[in-house]
C-alpha cells in the first residue's frame, strides 16, 4: 500500500462563504481562474511533495472529477468520508494510508513558507504558528520558544498573540487506537497534547492566506495579483 506524506482536510461545507459553496466544495472556489485546490497542490509540488491525500465529504464527487481531469503533476488520492467526521475523524479514516510522520493541512489554508523546514521526526507534533496579534483572526496560541499553549477558541481569554497557521507535522501514533467513524475535531487532540507540553511550535515570518471568509478570498486574490 502506498503511503502518503500530506493530508489536506477538505470535507467541510464552507458555510461562512455560502455564496460560493452552495454549488461548489470550498476547495474548488475559483480564484484568478483556478480552483483554490490547484494552488495548494502546486505549492506542495514546489517543495517536492509527490503523494497527497485529499480528505473529502461535501460534494466529494466534484473534487474527485477535478483532480482526475486536471492534476497530473503529483499523485493525489481522494478519501471520501461519506458522512461528516470532522477534522479529527477524517484523519483517523485516512490513517492507514499515511506515513509514520506526515503533514496535515486545512483545505482552506494557503501556506507561505518552505514546509520542509518543519520536519522533525523526533517530535510528536509540531504546529506552524504566526504572530498574529488578533489581526487576521482571533489568536489562539501562546509560544514559549519551544512548546506552545493551544486553545482553538481561546475560551480561557489568555493573552495569546500567535495563531494556528493551518499546517502541522505529526507522528501517526497520536491518532492510533482512536475510534473509527466517530466525528471529532482535530483541535481536541492538539489541546490535549498541548497540556502535556508535547505540542511544539514552528514560527513562520510571513502571513498565511485563507478562503474560509469573504475577506480571506479577497486578500488571497490580491496576493496572487502581486
Amino acid at each position: 500500500m502506498k503511503k502518503y506524506d500530506v493530508i489536506i482536510l477538505s470535507g467541510g461545507k464552507g458555510t461562512r462563504v455560502s455564496n460560493y459553496t452552495n454549488k461548489l466544495p470550498k476547495c474548488l472556489i475559483q480564484v484568478k481562474g483556478k480552483p483554490f485546490l490547484f494552488y495548494q497542490l502546486k505549492y506542495l509540488n514546489k517543495y517536492k511533495f509527490k503523494n497527497v491525500i485529499v480528505s473529502t465529504c461535501y460534494m466529494s464527487y466534484k473534487i474527485k472529477d477535478y483532480v482526475k481531469n486536471n492534476i497530473n503533476f503529483l499523485n493525489v488520492k481522494i478519501v471520501d468520508d461519506i458522512k461528516p467526521l470532522g477534522t479529527g475523524g477524517a484523519i483517523v479514516k485516512s490513517l492507514k494510508y499515511m506515513k509514520k510522520n506526515f503533514f496535515i493541512i486545512y483545505g482552506d489554508s494557503y501556506l507561505n513558507f518552505n514546509l520542509n523546514k518543519m520536519i522533525n521526526k523526533k517530535s510528536t507534533a509540531i504546529m506552524a504558528i504566526y504572530k498574529n496579534n488578533n489581526k487576521y483572526d482571533k489568536s489562539n496560541v501562546k509560544f514559549n520558544d519551544k512548546d506552545i499553549i493551544y486553545d482553538k477558541n481561546n475560551s480561557s481569554n489568555k493573552k495569546f498573540d500567535y495563531i494556528d497557521y493551518g499546517v502541522s507535522y505529526v507522528n501517526r501514533k497520536i491518532f492510533e487506537n482512536l475510534p473509527k467513524n466517530k466525528k471529532f475535531d482535530l483541535s481536541i487532540i492538539f489541546q490535549n497534547i498541548s497540556k502535556k507540553k508535547k505540542l511544539y511550535g514552528y514560527a513562520v515570518a510571513k502571513r498565511f492566506y485563507e478562503i474560509g471568509s469573504y475577506k480571506g478570498i479577497k486578500d488571497f486574490k490580491k496576493y496572487l495579483s502581486k
